[in-house]
C-alpha cells in the first residue's frame, strides 16, 4: 500500500463514496480492522471516494492525516456540518466560502448573543477549539439541565446535545446531514453510491438522510434508539472502522476483504 495515494479521479466519477464520522467511527476499532479499511481505500483511489463528516475542524483532520497516516479525504465536512473545505493536496485541507456560503449567512450575528446565553448555563464548559459557524461545549457530569437551553433555541439556532458529552450551537437547519446531501450535489455523486457512516447522535442527521448508512458496532445507545426502521440503515455488530466493513459488504457497495 502507498499511503497518501494522489487523487485522480473525480470523487463524483467514483463507484463508491464512503462518508463517515472520525471518532468512535473511522477511527474506532481494532489496529487491524483499521490498517484493512485504510488499505482498501488506499489501493483503490480510482474507485472509493472518502469524505470526512466530523465535528472535528480541517486543522485536525490536515495534521492526523500527515502524523498517523490516515487516508486523505477527498472533501472535508468538519464543525458538525458547519465547515465544507477541499483537500488541495496532501496535507492541504481548506474551507471553501463559496460551498460554505449559505451557511456563513444563516449564522452571521447569532455567535456573541449564543455565547452570552450559555455562559449563563451551568455544567458547560466552552471547548478550547476555533470556531467559524458553530458554539461546542463540554458537559460536566453535574449540574447541567437540558431544559436550560431553550432560551438558546429561541434566538433562532439548533441546539444539538450528543452522547451526553458535548453540545453544539449549530446555525438553522445546518448538520452532517444536510451539508454532506448539498455538498454530494454539487459534485454529482448519484446517492446509491454513497454510504454515510457514523457512532453518535450528532451523526442522526447523515444517517437518516436517505442514503445508505451503518451505526457502528459501539454506538452511542441513544442513536440506536433514535434511529428508524429502514432497509438503508445498518445496525453493525463491528466495531468501528470494522463496522464500516461490514456494510460496505451487507450493502454491496464495493468489493472487500474475507476478513477484518
Amino acid at each position: 500500500m502507498s499511503l497518501q495515494a494522489p487523487i485522480q479521479k473525480a470523487i463524483g466519477d467514483k463507484p463508491f463514496v464512503l462518508a463517515t464520522d472520525l471518532d468512535g467511527t473511522f477511527l474506532g476499532g481494532s489496529a487491524q480492522s483499521r490498517e484493512t479499511l485504510y488499505n482498501l481505500i488506499e489501493d483503490n483511489r480510482d474507485s472509493v471516494g472518502l469524505i470526512f463528516v466530523t465535528g472535528r475542524h480541517p486543522e485536525f483532520i490536515q495534521e492526523h492525516c500527515d502524523t498517523y497516516g490516515i487516508p486523505m479525504p477527498d472533501y472535508v465536512i468538519a464543525d458538525v456540518g458547519t465547515t465544507i473545505a477541499r483537500v488541495h493536496g496532501p496535507g492541504i485541507v481548506l474551507p471553501d466560502t463559496q460551498l460554505e456560503e449559505p451557511i456563513a449567512q444563516a449564522w452571521q450575528g447569532k455567535a456573541g448573543p449564543v455565547q452570552a446565553l450559555m455562559e449563563q448555563i451551568n455544567g458547560l464548559t466552552l471547548q478550547d477549539t476555533p470556531f467559524r459557524h458553530r458554539l461546542s461545549y463540554h458537559i460536566s457530569p453535574d449540574g447541567f439541565d437540558a431544559s436550560e437551553m431553550e432560551p438558546v433555541r429561541a434566538l433562532d439556532v439548533d441546539v444539538l446535545i450528543s452522547d451526553n458529552r458535548f453540545v453544539d450551537v449549530l446555525p438553522k437547519g445546518v448538520s452532517k446531514g444536510p451539508t454532506l446531501r448539498r455538498l454530494i450535489k454539487v459534485l454529482g455523486i448519484p446517492e446509491d453510491r454513497i454510504l454515510a457512516a457514523g457512532d453518535t447522535l450528532n451523526d442522526i442527521s447523515m444517517l437518516t438522510a436517505d442514503l445508505y448508512a451503518v451505526a457502528v458496532g459501539g454506538s452511542e445507545v441513544a442513536l440506536y434508539d433514535a434511529l428508524p426502521e429502514s432497509p438503508k440503515i445498518h445496525r453493525a455488530r463491528a466495531i468501528g472502522a470494522a463496522g464500516i466493513l461490514e456494510a460496505i459488504a451487507a450493502f454491496d457497495l464495493h468489493p472487500t476483504p474475507g476478513s477484518y
